[in-house]
């Protein structure tokens, strides 16, 4: 008998729906039973419930043969984006540093109106861990019992707790064990850890767990919404939501962790598309689908990309051979906060459906389509609607590619304008599928999404362009056949150790977390193993980082499935009231320059003297990343320090001189981090470590003053750690330093490059 799965993706505009026979997944139409797109409702459940009524009554399949209900919404980032404080909680942050990362305080770089709505204090306790796994200092009960108490005299009950290190920290004898005494002194407190939230980076990982602690409390309610609207549906199989990687969750741990499904949406359309292409089925290699070639076939692997076009906008992706989404490297921003999450690299393109199609007056041969949309009121403004609204729709229809509303409305659109407005939107998709290229592999496009239709010509650089079976519901089709995953992300210090034995313990772990999870054990692969080796240890260390994938078990009774306890007794629906306008909600504070005209800045430059500004601090940070080609440590915490040593007092006092401004009995100090960048990206500088070390070098030396501080590399963050330094001195910084990039040894520096240097040969001593 047939057995069935229920995707729901909750959208800005629209919620859709579609149900699966999981027995027919391999059938010409996926499986797909039927789809429906509601409206979405202000409260989320009741469009929710029309989408899944609608699915059920025109499959008419018998709801006890409902394995699973997926729900992927946005529903938590919006409250983040839109800065809503009626759903997000003060935080207090607890962290487990000991003498450490003072320098960079919590929430540093959150807008100004988040951090307004946010900030619930800060506790520095005693704890965290060492790169080689010591303790950096033990904990203190009674600190962490006071510190609970003061939390709750604040009257703040959400708890971020971050330990230096705390990945490592297997055993959980920081972090959980401060949690467990913060919850024996104050039970009401609702504690999230950082290790269950992120990989090593403190202050990336440390953000995540502050806006995952803020939106918990929403995170249950609207798991009790989505539970109650299960119920009215007499749905009582197991509920879960997509997380950000594509995989799933249950609804009880994404309750309780709602950041990891903050970004399911886009990822959804593109597991989705990859499903109903068929790449996933290897009996013929071919995906699935109307094809358009350009071209003869190559053998070569084609690259896959997604292209996403909805309303507004386009987002495209690349496809791995795992059917995932290739993950973006680095960090990740909701909300202007910087966080480190795996998350599908996607660029996003204002072009969509709904887009408005702009004509020059003064040169009618000047037209460009987007990034403006009509957006959802496409049905009321667009012309073959009987709007007054030229759209990228109208332009399709007017083209004779489509047949939509009334084309008799768009008669008196010159054949000019049809003609540049298609040439507008095929560069601006060809300019951006390049951008996603990353070989000279073949590209096949699979087009996705309501606005599939705005692409009536050959994409140049595209082999095949494919538009899947029911590929306006892809969003809801990917989060029904989404999967389970289990993930390690580890640093091994291989002392004893064989690395081949490592990384099978790390496999095996994984698989294991897959299974545990939900995943039929026969189905669970290894998709992505990592093994990168960090340098500059004293023990050889390497950071493992595995991901196995399956999809959800079967069991042998589905009865066993069904939960009756989902009634709809319970606590009533929580009234939110009005949203309350929060002024500058999400201005950035790390990112001076969006406020300037970049091509007429200048800098302040006066009698030889240059004064450094904020923006020059956002510019000089750019530059010494890319000079330090990843050496040299991280730019952003010395441009976070910069900015808050020039915003306290240090206008005026942060300046930049040249050499020749010196006299020849000048006396100059250096000061710089030495050792690994992975050591201090998680446990960050105290604050006093170079200014600790030039006093008391010029001390020892007997210097009673010194005059200006040069850079010793200006790749990295070293390149940047001098400005603060300058302003706590109030001393000039000397424009150059010792390098001209970043190196991983202090012998590579030459304070006197005009000179004649002598070289010895390792083997023999000689010079040449």
């Amino acid at each position: 008998m047939s057995l069935y799965r229920i995707g729901v993706d909750v959208g800005g505009t629209n919620t859709d729906a579609a149900i699966l026979d999981i027995k027919a997944l391999s059938s010409p139409d996926r499986g797909v039973l039927a789809s429906y797109k509601a409206t979405t409702t202000p409260d989320i459940t009741s469009g929710i419930e029309e989408a899944i009524r609608a699915v059920l009554a025109s499959s008419a399949i018998d709801q006890r043969r409902v394995l699973s209900v997926t729900i992927g919404t946005t529903h938590f980032i919006n409250a983040l984006v839109e800065a809503d404080a009626r759903r997000l909680d003060r935080v207090a942050v607890v962290r487990l540093c000991g003498p450490f990362t003072r320098q960079i305080p919590p929430f540093s770089g959150f807008p100004v109106g988040l951090h307004g709505i946010l900030d619930g204090g800060v506790y520095y306790l005693n704890g965290g861990l060492e790169m080689d796994g010591r303790e950096i200092a033990a904990l203190d009960p009674e600190e962490i019992q006071k510190a609970a108490r003061d939390i709750v005299a604040s009257g703040v009950k959400a708890v971020a707790l971050a330990g230096v290190f705390s990945p490592l920290d297997h055993e959980g004898i920081h972090e959980e064990r401060c949690k467990k005494i913060l919850l024996e002194e104050a039970p009401d407190l609702n504690v999230v850890c950082s290790h269950d939230i992120g990989p090593t980076g403190f202050l990336e990982r440390e953000n995540a767990t502050i806006l995952n602690a803020a939106i918990l409390r929403t995170g249950h309610r609207v798991k009790r919404g989505f539970r109650k609207a299960m119920a009215r549906l007499n749905l009582a199989c197991p509920l879960y939501l997509s997380q950000n990687d594509g995989t799933l969750i249950d609804a009880e741990a994404a309750a309780d962790f709602p950041i990891k499904t903050f970004a399911s949406g886009p990822t959804n359309s593109m597991t989705g598309a990859a499903f109903l292409a068929g790449i996933d089925q290897k009996h013929d290699g071919k995906p699935n689908g109307t094809t358009s070639t350009n071209g003869d076939a190559n053998k070569e692997q084609a690259q896959i990309l997604v292209v996403d076009i909805g309303g507004t906008t386009t987002d495209v992706c690349a496809l791995l051979p795992s059917g995932f989404p290739r993950q973006a490297p680095g960090f990740v921003e909701f909300g202007g906060v910087r966080t480190a999450f795996s998350m599908p690299e996607v660029v996003s393109l204002g072009l969509g459906g709904g887009s408005k199609v702009s004509v020059d007056e003064t040169q009618p041969d000047l037209v460009s389509v987007g990034p403006a949309s009509v957006g959802h009121l496409i049905r009321q403004q667009a012309k073959i609607f009987g709007g007054s609204t030229l759209t990228a729709t109208d332009i399709v229809v007017a083209a004779g590619k489509a047949d939509l509303g009334d084309a008799g409305l768009i008669k008196d659109v010159p054949q000019s304008t049809i003609d540049l407005a298609r040439k507008d939107i095929k560069r601006k998709l060809e300019t951006v599928i390049d951008q996603m290229k990353v070989s000279a592999a073949p590209v096949t496009v699979l087009l996705v999404g309501g606005g599939a239709l705005l692409v009536t010509d050959e994409l140049a650089g595209v082999e095949k362009c494919i538009s899947p079976v029911h590929q306006g519901a892809a969003n809801a089709i990917g989060a029904a056949i989404g999967r389970v995953s289990g993930e390690v992300d580890t640093v091994e210090i291989l002392e004893g150790k064989k690395e081949k034995d490592v990384l099978e313990a790390a496999c095996k772990r994984a698989i294991d977390m897959a299974v545990e999870k939900g995943a039929a054990r026969d189905d669970v692969k290894i998709v992505e193993v990592n093994r990168m080796p960090l340098q500059y240890m004293s023990k050889v260390t390497i950071r493992v980082q595995v991901r196995a994938v399956g999809r959800l078990a079967i069991p042998d009774d589905i009865s066993l499935l069904q939960n009756p306890e989902w009634t709809l007794n319970g606590d009533a629906d929580e009234a939110e009231g009005e949203k309350v306008s929060v002024p500058n909600a999400l201005e950035p504070t790390t990112k001076p320059s969006l406020g300037v005209d970049i091509e007429s800045y200048r800098p302040d430059v006066r009698n030889g003297v240059w004064y450094i500004s904020e923006i020059d601090l956002e510019f000089l940070a750019t530059g010494c990343g890319v000079l330090g080609t990843g050496g040299g440590g991280p730019t952003y915490f010395e441009f976070l320090k910069g900015l808050e040593a020039l915003r306290n007092g240090g206008k005026g006092k942060m300046r930049v001189v040249s050499p020749k401004a010196l006299k020849d009995d000048d006396i100059v100090c250096f000061g710089a981090y030495y050792g690994s960048p992975t050591v201090i990206n998680e446990r960050m500088s105290g604050g006093r470590e170079i200014i600790d070390a030039i006093d008391s070098i010029t001390k020892v030396q007997g210097h009673k003053e010194f005059h200006a501080l040069l850079v010793d590399e200006i790749g990295g963050g070293n390149g940047m750690c001098v400005f603060g330094t300058g302003v706590h001195y109030d001393l000039p910084v000397v424009d150059g330093d010792a390098m001209g990039r970043a190196y991983p040894t202090i012998y590579h520096g030459n304070h006197c490059p005009t000179l004649a240097a002598s070289i010895t040969a390792d083997h023999d001593d000689s010079d040449f």
